[in-house]
Protein backbone atom coordinates (compact mmCIF):
# COMPACT_ATOMS: atom_id res chain seq x y z
CA UNK A 1 0.00 0.00 0.00
CA UNK A 2 1.83 3.31 -1.24
CA UNK A 3 2.00 5.72 1.82
CA UNK A 4 1.54 9.39 -0.41
CA UNK A 5 2.41 11.50 2.23
CA UNK A 6 5.93 10.16 3.34
CA UNK A 7 5.58 9.68 6.48
CA UNK A 8 6.09 6.46 7.92
CA UNK A 9 2.75 4.39 8.52
CA UNK A 10 1.37 1.24 8.39
CA UNK A 11 1.31 -0.45 5.71
CA UNK A 12 -2.50 -0.80 5.72
CA UNK A 13 -3.71 2.24 7.75
CA UNK A 14 -7.34 3.30 7.24
CA UNK A 15 -9.45 5.75 8.12
CA UNK A 16 -13.03 3.87 9.20
CA UNK A 17 -16.63 5.41 8.79
CA UNK A 18 -19.64 3.58 10.10
CA UNK A 19 -23.08 3.79 9.21
CA UNK A 20 -25.95 3.55 11.86
CA UNK A 21 -28.35 0.97 12.10
CA UNK A 22 -29.61 0.08 15.64
CA UNK A 23 -29.06 -3.65 16.68
CA UNK A 24 -28.01 -4.12 12.75
CA UNK A 25 -24.47 -2.84 14.01
CA UNK A 26 -23.69 -6.27 14.91
CA UNK A 27 -22.65 -6.70 11.25
CA UNK A 28 -20.37 -4.23 11.43
CA UNK A 29 -18.08 -5.68 13.97
CA UNK A 30 -17.79 -8.94 11.14
CA UNK A 31 -16.65 -6.10 8.57
CA UNK A 32 -14.20 -4.73 10.44
CA UNK A 33 -12.68 -8.34 12.33
CA UNK A 34 -12.39 -9.20 8.26
CA UNK A 35 -10.50 -6.08 8.19
CA UNK A 36 -8.38 -6.43 10.89
CA UNK A 37 -6.82 -10.11 9.53
CA UNK A 38 -5.93 -8.65 6.78
CA UNK A 39 -3.58 -6.00 8.83
CA UNK A 40 -5.35 -2.70 8.34
CA UNK A 41 -4.48 -0.60 11.57
CA UNK A 42 -7.54 1.77 12.14
CA UNK A 43 -6.57 5.30 12.69
CA UNK A 44 -9.40 7.56 13.38
CA UNK A 45 -13.06 6.59 13.05
CA UNK A 46 -16.41 8.61 12.70
CA UNK A 47 -19.63 6.55 13.44
CA UNK A 48 -23.41 7.51 13.62
CA UNK A 49 -26.02 5.53 15.84
CA UNK A 50 -25.13 2.48 15.85
CA UNK A 51 -21.91 3.33 14.00
CA UNK A 52 -21.31 4.97 16.81
CA UNK A 53 -21.32 2.54 19.50
CA UNK A 54 -18.82 0.21 17.58
CA UNK A 55 -16.77 3.32 16.73
CA UNK A 56 -16.19 4.10 20.19
CA UNK A 57 -15.28 0.34 20.85
CA UNK A 58 -12.59 0.84 18.12
CA UNK A 59 -11.52 3.97 18.95
CA UNK A 60 -10.49 2.58 22.60
CA UNK A 61 -8.23 0.01 20.80
CA UNK A 62 -10.66 -3.01 21.62
CA UNK A 63 -9.43 -6.10 19.37
CA UNK A 64 -12.61 -6.90 16.67
CA UNK A 65 -12.43 -10.36 18.08
CA UNK A 66 -13.07 -9.26 21.44
CA UNK A 67 -15.98 -6.79 20.09
CA UNK A 68 -17.19 -10.11 18.82
CA UNK A 69 -17.49 -11.63 22.07
CA UNK A 70 -18.78 -8.59 23.65
CA UNK A 71 -22.02 -8.55 21.38
CA UNK A 72 -22.34 -12.06 21.03
CA UNK A 73 -22.72 -11.94 25.30
CA UNK A 74 -25.11 -8.64 25.29
CA UNK A 75 -29.00 -8.68 25.99
CA UNK A 76 -29.87 -6.06 23.96
CA UNK A 77 -33.82 -6.36 25.08
CA UNK A 78 -32.07 -4.62 28.10
CA UNK A 79 -31.61 -1.59 25.86
CA UNK A 80 -35.23 -0.87 25.97
CA UNK A 81 -34.94 0.34 29.01
CA UNK A 82 -38.81 2.47 29.41
CA UNK A 83 -41.09 3.06 32.58
CA UNK A 84 -43.10 1.12 34.17
CA UNK A 85 -45.19 0.43 31.53
CA UNK A 86 -43.52 0.72 28.54
CA UNK A 87 -44.32 -2.94 27.12
CA UNK A 88 -47.74 -1.71 26.67
CA UNK A 89 -49.34 0.65 24.22
CA UNK A 90 -50.74 2.67 26.85
CA UNK A 91 -47.74 3.32 28.48
CA UNK A 92 -45.66 3.90 25.40
CA UNK A 93 -48.36 6.33 24.04
CA UNK A 94 -48.05 8.42 27.91
CA UNK A 95 -44.01 8.43 27.58
CA UNK A 96 -44.12 9.56 24.02
CA UNK A 97 -46.50 12.19 25.20
CA UNK A 98 -44.68 13.28 28.24
CA UNK A 99 -41.01 12.48 27.03
CA UNK A 100 -41.08 12.02 23.78
CA UNK A 101 -39.66 9.07 23.38
CA UNK A 102 -40.20 5.72 25.00
CA UNK A 103 -37.41 4.50 26.48
CA UNK A 104 -34.50 6.16 28.44
CA UNK A 105 -31.63 4.74 26.90
CA UNK A 106 -29.64 5.02 30.00
CA UNK A 107 -28.94 1.19 30.04
CA UNK A 108 -27.01 2.06 26.82
CA UNK A 109 -25.00 4.26 28.24
CA UNK A 110 -24.12 1.81 31.72
CA UNK A 111 -23.45 -0.99 28.87
CA UNK A 112 -21.04 1.18 26.86
CA UNK A 113 -19.27 2.81 29.93
CA UNK A 114 -18.40 -0.68 31.08
CA UNK A 115 -17.35 -1.54 27.88
CA UNK A 116 -15.06 0.97 27.38
CA UNK A 117 -13.70 0.94 31.18
CA UNK A 118 -12.92 -3.12 31.16
CA UNK A 119 -11.19 -2.76 27.90
CA UNK A 120 -9.70 0.68 27.69
CA UNK A 121 -6.70 0.22 29.35
CA UNK A 122 -5.02 1.78 32.78
CA UNK A 123 -5.74 5.63 33.64
CA UNK A 124 -8.96 5.02 31.43
CA UNK A 125 -11.14 7.87 32.83
CA UNK A 126 -14.22 7.60 29.83
CA UNK A 127 -13.70 11.61 27.94
CA UNK A 128 -12.31 11.90 24.55
CA UNK A 129 -8.78 12.96 25.67
CA UNK A 130 -8.46 8.93 26.07
CA UNK A 131 -8.41 8.80 22.38
CA UNK A 132 -5.86 11.17 21.36
CA UNK A 133 -5.22 11.23 17.57
CA UNK A 134 -1.87 12.17 16.58
CA UNK A 135 -0.84 13.15 13.09
CA UNK A 136 2.00 11.28 11.57
CA UNK A 137 3.30 14.19 9.93
CA UNK A 138 5.01 16.73 12.13
CA UNK A 139 4.36 19.55 10.35
CA UNK A 140 0.65 18.94 9.66
CA UNK A 141 -1.36 21.40 11.51
CA UNK A 142 -4.34 19.55 13.54
CA UNK A 143 -7.15 22.00 15.09
CA UNK A 144 -7.25 20.98 18.52
CA UNK A 145 -10.75 20.29 18.58
CA UNK A 146 -10.26 17.32 15.50
CA UNK A 147 -7.06 15.67 17.84
CA UNK A 148 -9.00 12.25 18.67
CA UNK A 149 -9.53 9.24 17.24
CA UNK A 150 -13.29 8.81 17.28
CA UNK A 151 -16.18 11.74 15.72
CA UNK A 152 -19.88 10.68 16.54
CA UNK A 153 -22.99 13.01 14.47
CA UNK A 154 -25.91 14.15 16.37
CA UNK A 155 -28.60 16.15 15.37
CA UNK A 156 -29.08 19.45 16.72
CA UNK A 157 -32.71 19.96 16.44
CA UNK A 158 -32.76 23.59 18.48
CA UNK A 159 -30.04 24.89 15.78
CA UNK A 160 -31.54 23.07 12.60
CA UNK A 161 -27.42 21.33 12.54
CA UNK A 162 -25.97 18.13 12.06
CA UNK A 163 -22.89 18.05 14.97
CA UNK A 164 -19.94 16.56 14.68
CA UNK A 165 -18.84 15.61 18.35
CA UNK A 166 -16.51 16.16 19.76
CA UNK A 167 -15.14 18.58 16.79
CA UNK A 168 -18.38 21.04 18.20
CA UNK A 169 -18.32 20.97 21.08
CA UNK A 170 -16.98 24.59 21.21
CA UNK A 171 -20.01 25.58 20.03
CA UNK A 172 -21.62 24.76 22.99
CA UNK A 173 -19.40 26.04 25.22
CA UNK A 174 -17.79 23.13 26.07
CA UNK A 175 -14.06 21.52 26.64
CA UNK A 176 -14.05 18.59 23.79
CA UNK A 177 -11.93 16.40 25.78
CA UNK A 178 -13.23 16.58 29.24
CA UNK A 179 -16.64 15.19 27.36
CA UNK A 180 -17.91 11.59 27.86
CA UNK A 181 -17.55 9.46 25.44
CA UNK A 182 -21.16 7.40 26.21
CA UNK A 183 -22.95 11.13 26.37
CA UNK A 184 -22.01 12.00 22.97
CA UNK A 185 -22.79 8.28 21.66
CA UNK A 186 -26.37 8.86 23.75
CA UNK A 187 -26.93 11.50 21.52
CA UNK A 188 -25.92 10.05 18.26
CA UNK A 189 -28.27 7.13 19.13
CA UNK A 190 -31.13 8.96 20.16
CA UNK A 191 -33.48 7.13 17.48
CA UNK A 192 -36.34 9.73 17.29
CA UNK A 193 -39.40 8.55 19.20
CA UNK A 194 -37.56 5.23 20.41
CA UNK A 195 -35.15 6.44 23.00
CA UNK A 196 -35.55 10.00 24.71
CA UNK A 197 -34.08 13.26 22.68
CA UNK A 198 -31.19 14.43 24.97
CA UNK A 199 -31.62 17.67 26.17
CA UNK A 200 -27.92 19.90 27.07
CA UNK A 201 -28.41 23.18 29.37
CA UNK A 202 -25.96 26.29 28.43
CA UNK A 203 -24.72 28.46 31.03
CA UNK A 204 -27.19 31.08 29.63
CA UNK A 205 -30.33 28.75 30.36
CA UNK A 206 -30.69 27.83 26.89
CA UNK A 207 -31.93 24.02 26.30
CA UNK A 208 -30.55 22.27 23.23
CA UNK A 209 -31.88 19.26 21.79
CA UNK A 210 -30.33 16.54 20.43
CA UNK A 211 -31.07 13.32 18.38
CA UNK A 212 -29.89 10.57 16.46
CA UNK A 213 -27.28 11.81 14.08
CA UNK A 214 -28.44 9.63 11.39
CA UNK A 215 -31.78 11.73 11.17
CA UNK A 216 -29.53 13.91 9.26
CA UNK A 217 -26.46 12.00 7.86
CA UNK A 218 -26.48 8.19 9.12
CA UNK A 219 -23.32 7.71 6.99
CA UNK A 220 -20.50 10.57 6.84
CA UNK A 221 -18.63 9.28 4.15
CA UNK A 222 -16.53 12.20 3.14
CA UNK A 223 -15.36 13.77 6.90
CA UNK A 224 -11.76 12.32 6.95
CA UNK A 225 -11.29 13.29 2.87
CA UNK A 226 -8.19 14.99 2.28
CA UNK A 227 -8.74 18.38 0.05
CA UNK A 228 -9.62 18.06 -3.46
CA UNK A 229 -6.01 18.11 -5.28
CA UNK A 230 -4.30 16.45 -2.65
CA UNK A 231 -4.11 12.79 -2.83
CA UNK A 232 -4.75 11.22 0.59
CA UNK A 233 -2.11 9.18 2.80
CA UNK A 234 -4.60 6.60 3.41
CA UNK A 235 -7.84 5.38 2.20
CA UNK A 236 -10.96 5.73 4.36
CA UNK A 237 -13.12 2.82 4.11
CA UNK A 238 -16.51 2.38 5.08
CA UNK A 239 -19.24 0.05 5.91
CA UNK A 240 -22.36 0.61 4.75
CA UNK A 241 -25.89 -1.65 6.70
CA UNK A 242 -27.26 -2.26 3.18
CA UNK A 243 -26.90 -5.22 0.70
CA UNK A 244 -25.95 -2.61 -2.39
CA UNK A 245 -25.84 1.10 -3.66
CA UNK A 246 -29.63 0.43 -5.16
CA UNK A 247 -30.95 -1.46 -2.01
CA UNK A 248 -32.76 1.75 -0.68
CA UNK A 249 -34.53 2.65 -4.05
CA UNK A 250 -36.41 -0.68 -3.96
CA UNK A 251 -38.36 0.26 0.07
CA UNK A 252 -41.53 1.58 -0.81
CA UNK A 253 -42.89 3.33 3.07
CA UNK A 254 -46.25 2.54 3.86
CA UNK A 255 -48.61 4.83 5.36
CA UNK A 256 -51.29 4.42 7.15
CA UNK A 257 -52.93 6.97 9.31
CA UNK A 258 -49.96 9.31 11.95
CA UNK A 259 -47.83 6.73 12.87
CA UNK A 260 -47.11 5.67 9.23
CA UNK A 261 -46.67 8.91 8.39
CA UNK A 262 -44.15 9.73 11.06
CA UNK A 263 -42.31 7.16 9.97
CA UNK A 264 -42.18 7.57 6.40
CA UNK A 265 -40.89 11.02 7.06
CA UNK A 266 -38.32 9.78 9.41
CA UNK A 267 -36.63 7.40 6.80
CA UNK A 268 -37.27 9.69 4.23
CA UNK A 269 -34.82 12.19 6.54
CA UNK A 270 -32.41 9.91 7.23
CA UNK A 271 -32.08 8.30 4.00
CA UNK A 272 -32.39 11.84 1.78
CA UNK A 273 -28.71 13.29 2.31
CA UNK A 274 -26.39 10.20 2.13
CA UNK A 275 -28.29 8.65 -1.00
CA UNK A 276 -27.72 12.08 -2.59
CA UNK A 277 -24.27 12.09 -1.79
CA UNK A 278 -23.58 8.01 -2.21
CA UNK A 279 -24.32 8.87 -5.59
CA UNK A 280 -22.85 11.87 -6.69
CA UNK A 281 -19.59 10.67 -5.37
CA UNK A 282 -16.84 8.33 -4.93
CA UNK A 283 -18.23 6.66 -2.18
CA UNK A 284 -19.51 3.40 -3.80
CA UNK A 285 -15.35 2.14 -4.54
CA UNK A 286 -14.59 2.63 -0.78
CA UNK A 287 -17.63 1.30 0.79
CA UNK A 288 -18.16 -2.53 2.35
CA UNK A 289 -21.76 -2.98 1.42
CA UNK A 290 -23.50 -5.61 4.04
CA UNK A 291 -26.68 -7.28 3.53
CA UNK A 292 -28.66 -7.26 6.92
CA UNK A 293 -31.61 -8.98 5.37
CA UNK A 294 -35.03 -7.65 6.92
CA UNK A 295 -33.46 -7.59 10.45
CA UNK A 296 -35.41 -3.67 11.64
CA UNK A 297 -33.01 -1.28 13.72
CA UNK A 298 -35.36 -1.47 16.81
CA UNK A 299 -35.41 -5.11 17.06
CA UNK A 300 -33.56 -5.55 19.91
CA UNK A 301 -35.30 -9.03 20.40
CA UNK A 302 -33.11 -10.27 17.98
CA UNK A 303 -32.16 -14.25 17.87
CA UNK A 304 -29.06 -16.17 17.81
CA UNK A 305 -29.74 -17.05 14.00
CA UNK A 306 -30.70 -13.65 12.87
CA UNK A 307 -27.13 -12.05 15.22
CA UNK A 308 -25.10 -14.78 13.51
CA UNK A 309 -26.37 -13.88 10.10
CA UNK A 310 -25.43 -10.63 10.85
CA UNK A 311 -21.70 -10.89 11.54
CA UNK A 312 -21.08 -13.47 8.81
CA UNK A 313 -22.33 -11.40 6.16
CA UNK A 314 -20.56 -8.43 7.63
CA UNK A 315 -17.82 -11.05 7.49
CA UNK A 316 -18.42 -12.43 4.36
CA UNK A 317 -19.02 -8.38 2.67
CA UNK A 318 -16.15 -7.08 3.69
CA UNK A 319 -14.29 -10.08 2.03
CA UNK A 320 -15.70 -9.61 -0.94
CA UNK A 321 -14.59 -6.24 -0.76
CA UNK A 322 -10.94 -6.82 -0.01
CA UNK A 323 -10.30 -9.81 -2.31
CA UNK A 324 -12.88 -9.07 -4.69
CA UNK A 325 -15.74 -11.02 -6.40
CA UNK A 326 -18.29 -11.17 -9.74
CA UNK A 327 -19.13 -8.17 -8.98
CA UNK A 328 -15.96 -5.39 -7.81
CA UNK A 329 -12.58 -5.71 -8.45
CA UNK A 330 -10.56 -6.05 -5.11
CA UNK A 331 -9.75 -2.82 -2.97
CA UNK A 332 -6.85 -1.23 -4.47
CA UNK A 333 -5.90 2.05 -2.93
CA UNK A 334 -3.79 3.32 -5.62
CA UNK A 335 -6.30 2.64 -8.21
CA UNK A 336 -8.93 4.26 -6.32
CA UNK A 337 -6.48 7.48 -6.03
CA UNK A 338 -6.04 7.07 -9.82
CA UNK A 339 -9.83 7.04 -10.54
CA UNK A 340 -11.36 9.36 -8.00
CA UNK A 341 -8.61 11.67 -6.40
CA UNK A 342 -7.65 14.25 -8.73
CA UNK A 343 -4.10 15.60 -7.86
CA UNK A 344 -3.24 19.31 -8.42
CA UNK A 345 0.30 19.71 -9.26
CA UNK A 346 1.97 23.16 -9.44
Amino acid sequence: MADHGGSQLPARSTDLVLEGGGVKGIALVGALEVLEEHGYVFRRVAGSSAGAIAGALVAAGIPTSTMVEILRNTDYRKFMDGGRFSNILTGKAIDLWVHNGIYHGDYLKQWLDEQLRTYGGPGWKGTFADLPYEDPDPDKVVAESRRFRLMVTGSDLTNNRLRYFPWDFGDYGRDPGSQRIVDSVRVSMSIPFFYRPVKWTQDDGTVTWLVDGGMLSNYPISVFDAPMGVAPRWPTIGVKLSGKPQAGLGIKNTIKGPVGLARAMLRTMMGFYDGQHIDASDAIDRTIFVDTGKVRTTQFDLGPEDREMLYQNGRKAATQFLEGSADRPAWDFDAYVEKHRQVTTS
